[in-house]
């Protein structure tokens, strides 16, 4: 072979090999089970419109989201073959007729989604749009954010109570357990809850009256709807596991060492366990410490040894669970310091290896409890006060580090707490947005205590080393985060109580990307499952019962 044959040969071996190189990652690419494009007349292709599969007689739901031309395609893993209806969810719109897929182990289903504007757009909207909706300020507006606990904000815009009507309202809240929701009222027993702003509640009631329906029979404001995410924030797959019964509400959400979902259930005496690979769940009976009380648990906790850990809310108590043995064993509040308030809603065990004692909040009186778990008895360390005001910290969330100094969360201002394991010495730093709320969070590894600003919609996190707090807002309005945890990718999450979205903070650019949840979606606690990278992220609808799973694509 002359010179000029050998270099058209190497030429055309080089050429092939680059060919190949350019083919390997589209070749190498997930099969694909069922793909399509969303459109409407309105808008011709769509972006950002989370499109959801449910195969018939299932109890997952997969929900992916449409690019910048309209395609969405869903993985071959998350589908096994059978019929599967389709929904959609895009703030005004609705699906044009019912729309199903047929998905085969043998090849690649279609199926086009065409949308058309919706005939009832109120009730599309979530919490964060109506209350960007109604006229008022950011005041009158923030008094909302302790309602939604129990229930959406449609509730009240659509009411039509006056003003007296309202404080009655009021009178009868305050005489619920927080747990309650329209459909399993608990009333609270020989006590009622706080209900703030000095008991002057008369303004709120009055504003009330001015954007439901008890003056005319239409809304006369407006509504505003948040844009659909688009970018980034379509990359993403969602899982939705549906809980057995409509009246559980998975409040924490963690998952164990062997990848079981664990839950505490907000309105009632279980602790649940869900089999993630075949969404079987079940539920373990808690032992009703005080007959006559509400029923429910709120934190949910894991020891060293992978066993579960729970608050007991207004049975005054917290428990542990024993995963060999499937029994609890039970501490109750001593029954001199009880009261009819009494409430142990939060726990934490992070440093309980260093000394063998759990952290307590017990909310009547936001007073901190210490565990001694060699000797069972309880130590009252009292309500640390705010050194600039001389209030009481309003205690919310209680998390420990590796030394298992406590950290407090002041969700009646702005403070982080620290208190000493060994001195019990008192250190106070102030978030830099004033009364931010901080409400729930982790210690990371590296000692860092992250945590959600419930009024200040942000994600902050305290450098215990400098004692500096940084904060990053949540770009949607409205956010109002309730918890915030730190992965070992580099990120840190936080999701929402009023608008269905779960956020993913880039803690090196300070860059969040947002995901929109296929429903209504109550979020409290938020869980990283770091054995991928990046990290899933594991929510319970508390108003939804179901368990929600989000695993990002990045590029």
């Amino acid at each position: 072979m002359d010179s000029r044959n050998k270099l058209l040969a190497l030429t055309t071996a080089l050429t092939a090999a680059l060919v190949g190189l350019c083919a390997g990652p589209a070749q190498s690419q997930a099969p694909v089970a069922l793909t399509g494009q969303v459109s409407s007349a309105a808008e011709a292709v769509m972006e950002g419109v989370v499109v959801s599969a449910k195969r018939e007689g299932a109890t997952v739901t997969i929900s992916v989201v449409s690019d910048d031309k309209g395609r969405f395609s869903f993985p071959a893993s998350k589908l096994e073959p059978g019929r599967y209806t389709l929904a959609i969810r895009a703030v005004g719109y609705e699906l044009d007729g019912p729309k199903a897929a047929e998905v085969t182990a043998s090849s690649t289903a279609t199926a086009d989604v065409k949308l058309r504007p919706t005939r009832n757009l109120a009730k599309q909207l979530n919490n964060a749009e109506w209350l960007a909706s109604v006229p008022g300020t950011d005041t009158q507006k923030k008094a909302l954010l302790n309602c939604i606990s129990c229930h959406n904000l449609d509730r009240i815009v659509s009411s039509a109570y006056d003003a007296d009507g309202f404080m009655q309202v009021f009178d009868r809240m305050t005489g619920y357990y927080p747990g309650s929701t329209p459909q399993h009222p608990q009333p609270l027993t020989n006590f009622t809850r706080d209900r703030g702003r000095d008991g002057n509640l008369l303004p709120i009631a009055e504003w009330l009256s001015s954007i439901n329906l008890s003056q005319q029979e239409t809304w006369n404001y407006q509504f505003k709807t948040l844009p659909r995410l688009t970018g980034k924030s379509t990359k993403v797959i969602i899982t939705e596991y549906d809980l057995p019964d409509a009246r559980i509400q998975p409040h924490d959400v963690m998952l164990d060492r062997e990848g079981n979902a664990w839950y505490s259930d907000f309105g009632q005496m279980f602790l649940g366990k869900m089999d993630v690979k075949t969404g079987k769940v079940t539920q373990y009976p808690i032992p009703v410490v005080k007959p006559g009380w509400p029923l429910g648990t709120l934190n949910l906790e894991m020891d060293k040894s992978d066993n579960p850990w729970v608050g007991v809310m207004y049975q005054s108590a917290i428990a542990k669970f024993d995963k060999k043995t499937e029994k609890f064993t039970m501490w109750s509040t001593p029954k001199e310091w009880d009261t009819a308030g009494g409430q142990l809603g939060h726990l934490a065990l992070e440093g309980t290896p260093v000394d063998n004692k759990v952290w307590i909040k017990n909310s009547d009186g936001t007073a901190i409890y210490r565990l001694d778990l060699v000797t069972n008895k309880f130590e009252n360390l009292g309500t640390p006060k705010d050194p600039r005001t001389g209030r009481r910290i309003g205690t919310y969330g209680i998390h420990s580090d590796q030394q298992n100094n406590a950290y407090l969360l002041d969700f009646s201002a702005g403070n982080i707490v620290k208190i000493d394991a060994k001195t019990k010495q008192e250190t106070v730093y102030l978030t830099p947005t004033p009364n931010s709320t901080p409400r729930r969070g982790r210690v990371d590894e590296q000692g860092r205590v992250w945590f959600a600003e419930y009024r200040g919609m942000a994600i902050g996190m305290l450098d215990t080393e400098t004692g500096k707090i940084q904060e990053w807002k949540v770009p949607s309005p409205w956010s109002a985060p309730y918890d915030a945890m730190a992965g070992k990718d580099g990120s840190a999450w936080t999701g929402s109580m009023l608008n269905d979205r779960v956020s993913r903070l880039d803690v090196k650019t300070g860059q969040y990307i947002e995901y929109q949840l296929p429903r209504s979606t109550n979020i409290r606690r938020v869980y990283i499952d770091d054995r991928t990278n990046p990290g899933a992220l594991w929510v319970g609808s508390n108003h939804g019962a179901s368990i929600v799973k989000v695993e990002p694509i990045l590029d």
